[in-house]
């Protein structure tokens, strides 16, 4: 099978465990990029990296690269590439383009010049042209302008990945899914432990981590990925990854509570459509009574970050965490991301390791505290 370059796009903070990933699915020449993580591989590993991986949001497959310097050079280069290898008469197109350069301000400007380059490549050849189709394109074609660099890619993920599809409510305001993935990776978990998100909203990092302990894919709820649509398609090698054994045995447990029983309604809701729920135990509890369900494990929660709290009840927020933590789960790790430092000031534990995250355009602190017992306590419990 031919081997090709690949961008895969991911958050700011999880290049390292997407390559991590891509390793393990066997791709090659692996390079960390802002954001995104570069890769070799076949067709296979093109299906693979949609229907497997867990901290990309798409993946993309570059089919030209050329220097560009005003429009002109844009909408030639963007005409020169034989579009018919890749866009069927009566197959609908969207452009969506990535702009960091002085030449051209408006990314929407970008993408209407490439979509006239392949729409008059077709009419002067055909008299026929593609049509647009912004919401659900058969073929999404990324543009990729930095400096004088133009690449363009064809988007083999169609929605973005992150968008697994189990998710049927939520609440205000949940984690992304490749976000809370990447937390659940960082912090090394894989299964061999308990796991526990005392503030778990509506279920998705409970979610992501029976996924993770029980090997279930990311793609495996999604309707479809971008690449089924694609003129070599190629259905039997698809079917055979779909329907290839990545189940894992899971001994431990995954437990969630949260002070809101709505959210815990759509935790549960979220859960049961993931076929999840004899492997995931919910329940309404207040974080300041919640009373070990397990003699150890893992923590790992996404608390308010304040945008919606007043500063003082915030400060209390997180210091009656701090408290919860010191005093109710020793022998524990525990994580948390946050973008409040006034919140995290006021957790009152010493933090073993900082990670610089984004949850959205919020720039987040995500932490990881060692709970210990015993004589270690007032050296580790040292106030920041």
């Amino acid at each position: 099978m031919k081997k090709f370059q690949m961008v895969a796009k991911t958050f700011a903070g999880l290049e390292g465990v997407l390559a991590s990933e891509l390793e393990k699915l066997g791709a090659e020449n692996i390079k960390d990029e802002r954001r995104a993580v570069t890769f070799e591989g076949t067709k296979e590993t093109l299906y693979k990296a949609n229907f497997c991986l867990r901290t990309a949001l798409r993946i993309l497959k570059p089919i030209a690269e050329f220097q560009v310097n005003d429009r002109d050079d844009l909408y030639a280069g963007a005409k020169q590439i034989d579009w018919s290898q890749y866009v069927e008469l009566g197959k609908t197109i969207a452009v969506d383009s990535v702009v960091s350069s002085e030449l051209f301000i408006n990314s929407m400007f970008v993408s209407l010049k490439v979509k006239d380059a392949i729409v008059d490549q077709f009419r002067e050849k055909t008299r026929k042209r593609p049509s647009v189709n912004t919401e659900d394109p058969d073929i999404r074609i990324n543009v990729h302008l930095s400096g004088h660099k133009c690449t363009i890619s064809l988007d083999s993920s169609g929605e973005s990945l992150h968008k697994r599809g189990y998710r049927v409510a939520q609440t205000e305001a949940p984690i992304n899914e490749v976000l809370g993935a990447g937390m659940i990776l960082l912090s090394g978990w894989d299964g061999k432990k308990n796991f526990l998100d005392p503030m778990c909203g509506s279920g998705t990092l409970l979610i992501e981590a029976a996924m993770i302990a029980l090997g279930i894919p990311p793609g495996m709820y999604r309707k479809s990925f971008g690449f089924e649509r694609w003129l070599d398609f190629d259905e039997e090698l698809f079917e055979e990854i779909y329907n290839a054994d990545y189940e894992k045995d899971f001994e431990g447990k995954i437990v969630g509570s949260d002070i809101s029983t709505r959210n815990v309604a759509i935790a549960r809701a979220n859960i049961k459509n993931a076929g999840l729920s004899k492997h995931i135990e919910v329940d309404t509890m207040d974080f300041a009574q919640l009373q070990p369900p397990f003699s150890d494990g893992i923590i790992i929660t996404n608390p308010p970050y304040g945008e919606r709290l007043k500063p003082f009840s915030l400060r209390a927020l997180y210091q009656m965490i701090g408290d919860s933590l010191k005093n109710n789960f020793p022998g524990y790790e525990a994580w948390m991301i946050s973008s409040s430092k006034d919140g995290l000031k006021s957790v009152g534990l010493r933090p073993a390791e900082k990670l610089t995250l984004f949850n959205g355009a919020l720039e987040c602190s995500y932490r990881c505290y060692q709970l210990y017992e015993g004589s270690k306590k007032s050296e580790k419990w040292t106030k920041v």
